[in-house]
């Protein structure tokens, strides 16, 4: 489970501080799949983010009771000088996995060639992209994160993120910050919609997508 309670998250904006989220309560069960909606700068990244460990939060808690991933995709963790084969052996190392294996994952799942053998500041967004997600993916979790990533890339690319994230994954909890409604029907469980900083929580998806079309 993941519990988040009364989380807020402030910024600073000059000589002012922006509260982008406000007395959020979240709770994620084992295998439950949750979409999170909202208008661009809404805090659905932010909150991907905060879940994750990549930003703590200003006030409030977030507890988790099982293991959860970065933001799929997210490539804000890369040392770029170094390869992407590099970069992999380090997510190995950190996770105690088998480096031939996550090794194999990705040169399958990204399709990047040779390129894995260049230092990642090479790459194009598109390459990091791909890179990110494989990464992402070649870790196994209880819960994962995705923010609106899976849209990257081309048609073989989309078939190949919604395999693994959807079918091949289809027990794990997934929180996913889209504004691709049909997708949130389809694969989601329950939705959080975040409007000026408050979060609400609908039971039912499809009551939830018609309240965000109409913000």
């Amino acid at each position: 489970m993941i519990i988040c309670q009364n989380v807020c998250k402030e910024y600073k904006h000059g000589s002012r501080r922006k509260r982008v989220l406000s007395d959020v309560n979240l709770l994620v069960h084992p295998g439950e799949r949750i979409a999170l909606l909202g208008r661009n700068g809404a805090g659905k990244s932010t909150l991907i983010k905060l879940i994750g460990g990549v930003e703590m939060p200003t006030s409030g808690k977030i507890r988790h009771h099982m293991s959860v991933s970065w933001p799929l995709g997210f490539a804000g963790g890369f040392q770029g000088s170094l390869t992407g084969y590099d970069n992999a052996r380090f997510i190995a190392r950190i996770y105690e996995r088998n480096y031939s294996d996550i090794r194999a994952f990705v040169e399958d799942f990204t399709e990047l060639g040779s390129q894995l053998r260049m230092p990642v500041k090479t790459y194009s967004s598109g390459m990091r992209a791909r890179l990110a997600f494989a990464l992402s993916l070649a870790i196994e979790f209880d819960c994962y994160l995705i923010d609106e990533i899976i849209l990257v890339g081309d048609q073989n690319f989309h078939r190949k993120c919604h395999y693994e994230l959807f079918e091949k994954r289809g027990d794990r909890a997934l929180i996913l910050a889209s504004h691709a409604t049909d997708l949130v029907k389809n694969v989601c469980d329950r939705a959080v919609i975040i409007h000026k900083g408050r979060a609400t929580t609908y039971d039912d998806v499809n009551v939830a997508v018609d309240t965000y079309s109409a913000l």
